[in-house]
């Protein structure tokens, strides 16, 4: 560009300056001619390498365009392919268990048990008849708290996904937990026997289960091993299903006599195996002493029918430091007589380990009751509605004795009279 400009500025100067020559002067010599020739071939050879040059910038350009174009199609062809990729890996990793339990990443086993239990009363198929879905939403559920449920699996669901168990042919030891957590029926859809089929049934066990305050207040799950006697078929046939029937033999003409028989089905033999099964019996919030779980077709077995039903009875066991009423709690707190007239600061460990802080800048007398909102037990029906914590206070008193100097400062410095009153406080 700056040859370009000196050459314009020469060629085009120099012709104007000599016009005006021209017409003042003479007319110009054969070798001025030949000089303004060559002026102008310098100026074509300038105009031909400057459009050399622009030449020269469009190859380049085009060049810098296709490159671009290149590049710009590598880039969109690397974004379909990681698009692709991220698809199959979605695809292969198969269901998202933690989104079948709707709980986070970081849920504990507990939180794990409960969302089934919760998820597994609402979703069973017996529930959902109308819902042509209903068994394969039960069944993934069912695969989701086995996946969660061992640790073992969840890492490799965690890091590889439904397809890393099914590498580890995780798929093929899967069984259906729901028994575990409510027996072999179930049991929401109206009793085993509606009274019209007279299905004889074994018999109920009843047993107690044994309870920490802890598990009351926070919820917990325990698990009971239960050795049950299970009927497997065995060679040979007995007689089942043995009834009382009338019936009429002609003794002669016109005379018939009726008489009672047992009349019995042939069916295959039977043994009785013992099998040992995981129950999981869930310990609610707030749960009452005295409350039952019921396990379906999980109590003793019937040859001829169905086994009984398995009882849990929860029973909370004593607590060292707080004593529970319906909903609430209460516990005592012993301070010094110090502590008394002048107040105290006091924090100690709740159910679940966090601090309850008691602080009081007044006098306290002993007996002394102090109601802390919200700390006590959750409803076992509605846990948003939680009772209160009262601590009574009691007041250890010195074990010795003051000398006369001691009782006259105390006098001085409670100033109060000696008196006294007797009454009922029953």
């Amino acid at each position: 560009m700056f040859l370009l400009g000196e050459v314009l500025e020469t060629s085009f100067k120099s012709p104007l300056s000599d016009l005006k020559s021209v017409r003042s002067k003479n007319p110009p010599s054969s070798i001025e001619i030949q000089q303004k020739s060559n002026q102008y071939d310098s100026i074509l050879y300038q105009l031909d390498l400057i459009h050399c040059h622009l030449n020269d910038i469009d190859h380049r350009m085009d060049d810098f365009n296709y490159r671009l174009k290149m590049k710009i199609n590598s880039i969109i062809y690397l974004l379909v392919l990681f698009l692709l990729i991220c698809i199959v890996d979605v695809i292969s990793a198969g269901r998202d268990f933690y989104k079948i339990l709707n709980l986070p990443k970081t849920a504990t086993l507990n939180q794990v048990k409960k969302a089934y239990r919760k998820l597994a009363k609402e979703l069973h198929p017996d529930k959902n008849k109308d819902d042509p879905k209903a068994q394969e939403r039960f069944q993934d559920l069912g695969a989701a708290y086995e996946a969660l449920s061992d640790p073992d699996k969840r890492k490799v669901y965690d890091k590889h996904g439904e397809d890393g168990l099914k590498r580890q042919g995780g798929e093929n030891s899967f069984h259906d937990p729901f028994s575990s957590f409510f027996g072999d029926f179930f049991p929401f859809g109206g009793s085993r026997d509606d009274g019209h089929h007279q299905i004889p049934r074994g018999g109920d066990l009843v047993l107690d289960l044994y309870v920490t305050l802890e598990e009351v207040y926070n919820g917990n799950f325990v698990e009971v091993v239960r050795a049950k006697p299970v009927p497997k078929q065995t060679a040979g046939s007995r007689k089942c299903n043995c009834r009382m029937e009338m019936r009429t033999t002609q003794m002669g003409p016109g005379r018939f006599q009726m008489m009672q028989e047992q009349v019995c089905d042939e069916c295959p033999n039977i043994k009785f195996v013992t099998e040992e099964k995981v129950l999981e019996i869930e310990v609610e919030a707030g749960v009452a002493d005295g409350y039952e779980i019921p396990f379906t077709a999980e109590g003793e077995p019937h040859m001829e029918g169905e086994p009984g039903d398995l009882k849990f009875i929860i029973r909370i066991q004593k607590h060292p430091r707080f004593e529970r009423k319906k909903n609430d709690l209460y516990t005592n707190l012993t301070i010094t007589l110090q502590d008394a007239l002048n107040g105290f600061d006091v924090s100690f460990p709740h159910l679940d380990g966090h601090d309850v802080i008691v602080k009081r800048e007044k006098i306290t007398w002993p007996g002394a009751r102090i109601k802390k909102k919200g700390e006590g037990l959750p409803q076992h029906d509605q846990n948003n509605i939680i009772g209160d914590l009262y601590v009574t206070i009691d007041v250890d008193f010195p074990k010795g004795a003051f000398d006369n100097e001691q009782r006259e400062a105390v006098k001085t410095l409670l100033q109060q009279e000696s008196k006294h009153r007797l009454y009922n406080g029953l």
